[in-house]
């Protein structure tokens, strides 16, 4: 597991309300973590963003 998924996984309200600030458009539904499946959350915000997997993961990494 990476430090993405790691920060994900430890810090998830964190992570949540800074997502929210940054993309306001997100929603909480597509913010519903679930354990072993980061990658599909991953996926569900930068579908919703239009940001690659990289820039999602990078601010993520810097919260």
């Amino acid at each position: 597991m990476g430090a993405t998924e790691d920060k994900i996984k430890g810090n998830w309200n964190q992570v949540k309300g800074k997502l929210k600030e940054e993309y306001g458009e997100l929603t909480d539904n597509e913010l519903v973590y679930e354990e072993g499946k980061e990658d599909e959350l991953l996926g569900r915000i930068q579908e919703k963003t239009g940001k690659t997997k990289q820039e999602v993961k990078e601010f993520i990494d810097s919260i």
